[in-house]
């Protein structure tokens, strides 16, 4: 059952936890080895923990996934992957990623045990609730950057970068809600209860709210923070941010293939590129200016 089993750990969506890099990238340490290797190592210990929130949510809601149209194909749901196997898998995980953390900043386990314990909440009760779902997927984003905060010695990391991420997450969060509830239509509830209390009305002006926000957080985070050049360089990364934002909409609401954020990430062409021209921009004024 390993096959089955690591496609439940949810390798794709590991791309989420890049988020520990921020603070080694925007505190000027990316290319400094005791700090990347830290961060590396707690990059690999959130796709750990990460994966036993996948297992444990996949248990939660099995029954419901085996009436989606797309979930049912899941190997839970499916029938490859037994109960058993996952839960042994989810409790194995856990029990040999807290003490490494540990191991590796006694914060950094903090921060992954409160991850934890949030998204055990959010699999049982807090995913039905609307708009309370979308700020815990939120919240997840924002322990991720703080994550990575814990595991260096941060000399000048903008708080504007927790703003922005969480301004960010919410985007995508309601984003993806939106894109369910496109795509269940009046079926909706029944695969996923909290779709019963949004519309897509509703949802649009939610995006719209926090896709503004987050442009004008960023914008002025490129020239407030106190590591960045005092010739406003960072400035030129703003376009980047604003088309990945317009862009990942359009996905949404125009050729209606969006869903899942990684999954965007791994398979659209023009956001991947404006990701690279961005990532390229800020290093290079970091590192170059």
């Amino acid at each position: 059952m390993l096959k089955p089993l690591l496609k439940t750990m949810r390798p794709r969506q590991w791309t989420k936890n890049g988020f520990v890099f921020f603070a080694l990238i925007f505190d000027k340490q990316l290319f400094q080895i005791e700090p990347f290797l830290r961060t590396l190592g707690g990059f690999a210990l959130f796709c750990l923990i990460s994966s036993v929130v996948y297992l444990i949510n996949d248990i939660a809601d099995l029954e419901a996934d085996r009436k989606h149209p797309e979930k049912k194909k899941r190997p839970l749901p499916s029938g490859q992957l037994s109960l058993r196997v996952a839960w042994a898998a989810a409790i194995g995980l856990t029990l040999v990623a807290l003490p490494l953390a540990w191991l590796l900043a006694p914060l950094f386990a903090g921060v992954l045990a409160a991850y934890l314990l949030i998204n055990l909440a959010y699999s049982k009760w807090l995913k039905h609730i609307p708009i309370v779902d979308v700020l815990v997927i939120a919240a997840g984003f924002v322990l991720r950057v703080h994550g990575g905060v814990t595991l260096i010695e941060v000399e000048r990391f903008s708080p504007w970068l927790y703003v922005v991420t969480t301004l960010g997450s919410l985007y995508l969060g309601f984003g993806k809600r939106r894109a369910e509830l496109s795509l269940l239509d009046r079926g909706a509830g029944s695969h996923r209860r909290v779709l019963d209390g949004y519309t897509l009305p509703l949802l649009d002006q939610y995006v719209t709210i926090v896709s503004a926000a987050t442009i004008l957080a960023y914008s002025l985070y490129t020239f407030s923070a106190p590591n960045l050049p005092e010739n406003h360089s960072m400035m030129l990364s703003i376009p980047f941010v604003v088309y990945i934002i317009f862009r990942y909409l359009y996905l949404i609401q125009v050729t209606h293939e969006a869903g899942s954020p990684e999954e965007v990430l791994l398979k659209d062409t023009p956001i991947q590129i404006a990701i690279l021209l961005f990532g390229l921009t800020v290093l290079a004024v970091f590192y170059l200016s």
